[in-house]
């Protein structure tokens, strides 16, 4: 008996033991977005959406892989076992935004999870760029966008750094399919600009352009950085 309920204890302790041990996974991928707007001195994104199948999967990751004009990313997370108690079975939607530094002029492929059953496709042109300075507007520091249900405004929040800069325009673009670009271009009203956190909130309406019902909001931001939310349009 004593022998039995060592082995059945060994057994419980192997599984848990598998459980806790995670291990990278592909994950399944719905939309690439791919916004308007990029030049070839512009730290360049993408934006994959997708979802993590349970809570078994954890921490989305992405690496990326670029050969002339084909850019591959493939997207993963850590994968416990299944036998891990602490694994519901919900599906976790994600949004993540895809690094793909400097690119040159051109069109590119893109493939995130090739040759798998989560392959999805989808194309980037970049513009010539007019100016040897990465970003040639300085954006807003924009951190989060509020949106109301059933309404086309949304408002941009978020803080600048000094109040030597003022909004000068809201530029909006799309790509013609899914993503609605919007640019919160900033000025520099005076050479001297003190540190000095100061809060904002800027209006925005959507415009009506593309037939997607879900498009992406893709908000450039300062230091070549963006904030994403998907829009029902």
């Amino acid at each position: 008996m004593k022998a039995m309920k060592k082995t059945i204890l060994m057994m419980v302790l192997g599984l848990l033991a598998n459980a806790g041990t995670p291990v990278e996974r592909l994950v399944p991928v719905k939309n690439i977005f791919s916004p308007e707007g990029f030049d070839s001195n512009d730290n360049v994104e993408v934006i994959v959406e997708g979802h993590l199948p349970n809570l078994c999967h954890k921490t989305p990751m992405k690496t990326v892989s670029i050969n002339g004009n084909s850019i591959d990313i493939k997207v993963t997370a850590l994968h416990y076992h299944d036998s891990n108690p602490f694994c519901p079975q919900v599906i976790v939607p994600f949004l993540e935004t895809v690094s793909l530094g400097v690119l040159d002029k051109g069109d590119y492929k893109i493939t995130v999870n090739g040759k798998t059953i989560f392959e999805k496709e989808g194309s980037l042109s970049i513009n010539e760029s007019t100016s040897d300075a990465v970003d040639e507007h300085v954006y807003a520091r924009v951190n989060y966008i509020e949106k109301t249900e059933g309404s086309r405004i949304v408002k941009l929040k978020g803080y600048n750094p000094s109040d030597c800069f003022v909004l000068d325009k809201i530029e909006v673009i799309n790509n013609g399919k899914d993503v609605y670009s919007i640019l919160p271009q900033m000025k520099q009203v005076r050479p001297d600009c003190p540190m000095e956190m100061l809060e904002f909130e800027y209006e925005v309406e959507v415009p009506n352009d593309l037939k997607s019902d879900r498009v992406l909001l893709h908000v450039r931001a300062m230091e070549g950085k963006s904030v994403n939310t998907i829009f029902n349009n």
